[in-house]
C-alpha cells in the first residue's frame, strides 16, 4: 500500500489502512482540505471535479462529491473526462477550482487527487504545503443543513473542448482532411477512448481504429505511454498498413506518435515537433524541464526564439512558461502545454497541431521525425532505501563531478560537452531517477549507468 502526499496532490494505491494506500478517509480528509482553502481563497463555492477511467473512479468520486456538498460547496461534474478538460471547464465556469480523479500513468490500484486552482492550472507548491496542513490538523468545519451545496452533471465539455481545438488557428482541419489519414489509437481503456475518436472525427480523420476501447479502467497493459508498453499499438500500425498510431495515457495529457512502418516517434519529440510548427509562424520563445530532450532547444534556436528549462513539474514549466513568454512549452513525456489555449499539458490540441503539421509537411511520420536532430534518452531509476539520505549522496556526486558545468534548480543535473545527465527525486515515488542523454545510445547508456553506480557506491 502507498500513500503519496505531494504538493500537487495526493495520490496512493485503493484499499488499506486508512494514511496507509488512498482509503475513503483519505479522500475525504483531503477534499476537505482542498475544499476548505478554497473557501479562504473567495466567495466562489464552484468546484468543477471529472474523473479518468479508472475501477475506482466512481467511488472516489462519490467520496469527493459528498465531501465537497458537505463543505457547503457546489460541484459540477463532468465524470468521465480528462484532465485538459476539466483544466479547461473551471476556468469557463469561473470555477473555485478543479479536482481531477486520477493516478495519471500509474497503474490501476492507483488513484489520485489533482488539484487545481480559479485558474484551472495545478496549485501551487506553496497552496499545496497549506492544503497539506490543513489535512493534517484536519482544520475544517462542514455547513449546516441549509448551507449544503449543490451538485449537478456536465457533460457538454467533451464538445466544448473538440470545438476549441478545431478552431484554434494553427490547426489545419482542411489540410488534414485532405491527407486522409488511416490512425489507430491505443486508448488504454480510459476516458481517450472517448475523446480521442470524437476529436479525430472533428478534425476530418475518416478511418481510425481504436485499441483497448472499453473504458473499464483494466488497463490492458502498464498505461505509461512508453515503447515497451505500446507493442499493440506498433503492430497494429504495422498490420493495417495505418498512417500513424497515436498514444495517450489514461487521463490524456501525455501524448505520443507511431511511425508509419511501427517505429515510435519517440515521446521526447511530440513536444518538438509540435514546437517546431508552431515556431515556424509565431516568432518566440519555448520552455521544457531539465529532464527533456536538448532537440526543443536546438529547434527553437534554429527558428530564432530562445529556449529556457525549468524545474520537473507541469506548475513550474507553467511559471517559467509566464516569466519568458514562451509561445509553446512542455515536458518530454509527451506533455504539450499551448498556452493562448490554456496553461495545461493537452494531448487534444496535441494532436490536432501535430497532424497539421504532417498535413503541411507532406511528409509521412518517419521522414518527419528524421529531420530533426538525433537524441538518445537513457531513462533509468534506482529505488530508495528507507532513510537514505539523498542530499548527502547527491552532495558526493556534485564533488565528484565539480569540473563539470552542474544545475541545482531540481536535483542535480551535470553537463558533459553535448551530453547531459539529471538526477531527481520522483514526486510520486520512493526513487531516483536518472536521465541522460547523449547523441549516441550507448554513450546515454554509459554516462547513464555510471552515475547509477555511483549513486549506489555512496548509498552504502
Amino acid at each position: 500500500m502507498a500513500l503519496i502526499k505531494s504538493i500537487s496532490g495526493i495520490r496512493g494505491t485503493i484499499g488499506g489502512k486508512p494514511g496507509e494506500g488512498l482509503s475513503p478517509l483519505d479522500v475525504v480528509k483531503f477534499t476537505a482540505a482542498f475544499g476548505t482553502w478554497l473557501i479562504k481563497q473567495s466567495d466562489n463555492r464552484k468546484v468543477v471535479i471529472g474523473r479518468d477511467g479508472r475501477i475506482s473512479g466512481e467511488m472516489v468520486k462519490q467520496l469527493v462529491v459528498a465531501t465537497l456538498n458537505g463543505l457547503g460547496l457546489d460541484v459540477v461534474d463532468l465524470d468521465l473526462s480528462t484532465t485538459p478538460t476539466v483544466e479547461v471547464a473551471v476556468k469557463a465556469e469561473q470555477a473555485a477550482g478543479g479536482i481531477i480523479l486520477t493516478a495519471s500513468h500509474n497503474p490501476r490500484e492507483w488513484n489520485a487527487l489533482k488539484l487545481l486552482n480559479s485558474e484551472g492550472e495545478f496549485i501551487s507548491g506553496e497552496d499545496g504545503a497549506i492544503v497539506l496542513d490543513l489535512a493534517a490538523r484536519e482544520d475544517f468545519s462542514f455547513a449546516d443543513v441549509s448551507k449544503l451545496g449543490t451538485y449537478q452533471k456536465d457533460d457538454s465539455y467533451l464538445q466544448k473542448h473538440i470545438d476549441m481545438v478545431v478552431n484554434y488557428p494553427l490547426v489545419d482541419v482542411p489540410a488534414i482532411r485532405a491527407r486522409n489519414f488511416k490512425v489507430v489509437v491505443d486508448a488504454v481503456n480510459s476516458t481517450g477512448a472517448i475523446f480521442i475518436p470524437a476529436l479525430l472525427k472533428a478534425l476530418g480523420v475518416e478511418e481510425v481504429t481504436v485499441l483497448f476501447d472499453e473504458v473499464n479502467g483494466r488497463f490492458s497493459h502498464n498505461p505509461e505511454p512508453l515503447p515497451e508498453n505500446l507493442t499493440a499499438l506498433s503492430n497494429e500500425v504495422n498490420k493495417s498498413s495505418a498512417d500513424l498510431g497515436i498514444a495517450v495515457d489514461p487521463d490524456v495529457d501525455r501524448l505520443c506518435f507511431v511511425c508509419e512502418d511501427g517505429s515510435m516517434f519517440g515521446e521526447e519529440y511530440t513536444l518538438v515537433a509540435v514546437a517546431d510548427y508552431i515556431l515556424k509562424t509565431r516568432k518566440g520563445n519555448t520552455v521544457s524541464n531539465l529532464s527533456s530532450t536538448q532537440a526543443l532547444k536546438d529547434v527553437t534556436l534554429k527558428n530564432g526564439g530562445e529556449y529556457h528549462p525549468s524545474a520537473v513539474g507541469e506548475v513550474n514549466v507553467v511559471r517559467k512558461m509566464k516569466e519568458v513568454n514562451a509561445v509553446i512549452g512542455g515536458e518530454g513525456n509527451g506533455g504539450i502545454i499551448v498556452p493562448d489555449l490554456h496553461y495545461g499539458r493537452d494531448a487534444l490540441i496535441g494532436i490536432g497541431l501535430f497532424l497539421s503539421h504532417v498535413a503541411q509537411s507532406k511528409k509521412n511520420l518517419k521522414a518527419l521525425r528524421n529531420s530533426y536532430p538525433d537524441y538518445f534518452i537513457s531513462k533509468n531509476k534506482i529505488e530508495l532505501d528507507k532513510g537514505v539520505d539523498v542530499a548527502t549522496i547527491f552532495d558526493k556526486i556534485k564533488g565528484k563531478y565539480r569540473n563539470q558545468p552542474i544545475n541545482i534548480e531540481d536535483g542535480l543535473k551535470i553537463e558533459f560537452d553535448r551530453d547531459w545527465v539529471h538526477l531527481r527525486t520522483s514526486n510520486t515515488e520512493p526513487i531516483i531517477r536518472i536521465y541522460a542523454e547523449s547523441q549516441n545510445e550507448t554513450t546515454a547508456d554509459n554516462i547513464a549507468k555510471r552515475i547509477m553506480q555511483d549513486i549506489r557506491e555512496f548509498m552504502h
